[in-house]
């Protein structure tokens, strides 16, 4: 409490992990990968949907379950501010990411 009265803010371990991952990302310049806020496996996920795949292909590759694999994509649509598959994979191909074979 002392330290938000004292103006400091106190973060969550996984937001205080995203801000992090943003400021050691934007500290490499150019080599800056796009959506650097998604999580590796989120990035997997949204790779796979760029290629087309659906839940239940991702879950199979990915060896997870369907229900993990949805709250992995409801996660990306947050991140990407999208709100359907189509609009993050617009996103993701405008960024630069291509599909996984």
């Amino acid at each position: 409490m002392l330290a938000a009265a004292g103006g400091q803010a106190i973060f969550g371990r996984d937001v205080a992990e995203r801000i992090a991952g943003y400021f050691a990302d934007a500290g490499q310049g150019s080599a800056v990968r796009p959506f650097g806020h998604l999580t590796s496996r989120e990035r997997e996920i949204l790779e796979l949907m760029a290629a087309g795949a659906g839940n239940g292909a991702i879950a199979t590759r990915q060896g997870l379950s369907d229900k993990t694999i949805r709250n992995n994509v409801s996660g990306i649509f947050v991140k990407l501010a999208v709100s359907d598959r189509a609009a993050a994979v617009a996103r993701a191909r405008d960024a630069g990411i291509r599909p996984r074979p």
